[in-house]
């Protein structure tokens, strides 16, 4: 079996040793930057996060990825204490402080804030957000295409866990993931309630049939921003792409599968429960859509 791999796995870079991280308000050392653990994120869950990276000097597609950090507070019920303009500062300065410009990854992380008694009422969480920003030189390095094997976990109904949300609750993508590894496979492949092909525990994920490109409704995944560009590319250079059911048999039988996300971007694919895809290399399809991709980042 080849050596396990992940989609957020990238080249060492002794840089982020010395990395400042941004802890409400404050820039502060690696070895020194904590949260209490009466906070509602690390006892509970309770909290959401944006994933960002930085190309040339700027925050690639900064608007779409801040438009869904406040819808998702809004849904939850979280004042996060900043505007658009607050986070974005935040954002600069870290990103400053750290002397980044390019092939970083930031994490921003904001929850319900240090509770008073260690239990679930979000009313004890009372002296207001914690927010932290973790920032690092990244530059992917996935050596080859990533295994997937389908598991039983499932993003479910909205009304249990919406799977839209990024929110800090991700226990049941990271059991997927332990299913998948125990599998021998690097991640894992998600169905919807419905026994259709859905995501994977930590991005979303595409197949290319005879030239067009499939990814699933949207209704039980991630909203994923490079799921959209991806999806918004296709259809402004003429690629025919489609937001549907389809099943695994659909899937085994693809010549191209490539998963999308803010850190890997388009990530191939080479088997899927042992099955290679295609020929289990990156596709010509996903390489034309990796160059409109990159063309598009350039370009906003």
């Amino acid at each position: 079996m080849p050596p396990e791999v992940s989609t957020h796995q990238s080249a060492e870079d002794l840089r982020n040793n010395d990395i400042l991280i941004w802890v409400d308000g404050h820039l502060r050392p690696k070895a020194e930057a904590t949260v209490s653990v009466y906070d509602s994120g690390f006892m509970l869950g309770d909290g959401i996060w944006e994933g960002l990276r930085l190309y040339d000097g700027r925050w690639a597609f900064l608007d779409d990825h801040l438009d869904r950090l406040f819808e998702a507070a809004k849904a939850i019920d979280l004042d996060i204490g900043l505007d658009r303009a607050g986070v974005i500062a935040a954002l600069e300065d870290t990103r400053r402080a750290n002397d980044m410009t390019t092939d970083a990854h930031a994490r921003l992380m904001i929850t319900r804030g240090v509770k008073v008694r260690p239990f679930q009422h979000p009313s004890l969480s009372q002296s207001g957000p914690t927010m932290v920003i973790i920032m690092e030189h990244s530059k992917p390095s996935i050596p080859r295409p990533i295994n997937l094997a389908t598991v039983p976990h499932q993003r479910g109904l909205p009304m249990t866990q919406d799977p839209k949300l990024n929110s800090h609750s991700k226990l049941n993508c990271i059991l997927a993931c332990i299913a998948a590894q125990k599998a021998g496979a690097d991640e894992a492949l998600m169905l919807d309630v419905h026994g259709f092909v859905n995501t994977t525990n930590a991005c979303n994920f595409f197949i290319v049939r005879k030239g067009a490109v499939w990814t699933s409704t949207g209704d039980y995944c991630m909203n994923g921003i490079t799921r959209q560009k991806v999806i918004d590319v296709c259809r402004a250079d003429g690629i025919p792409v489609f937001e549907r059911n389809y099943s695994l048999v659909d899937t085994y039988g693809a010549d191209e599968a490539f998963l999308t996300g803010t850190f890997g971007a388009q990530t191939p694919v080479g088997t899927i429960d042992g099955r290679v895809i295609g020929s289990g290399q990156l596709g010509p399809v996903t390489t034309r859509i990796r160059g409109l991709y990159k063309a598009l980042v350039a370009a906003a």
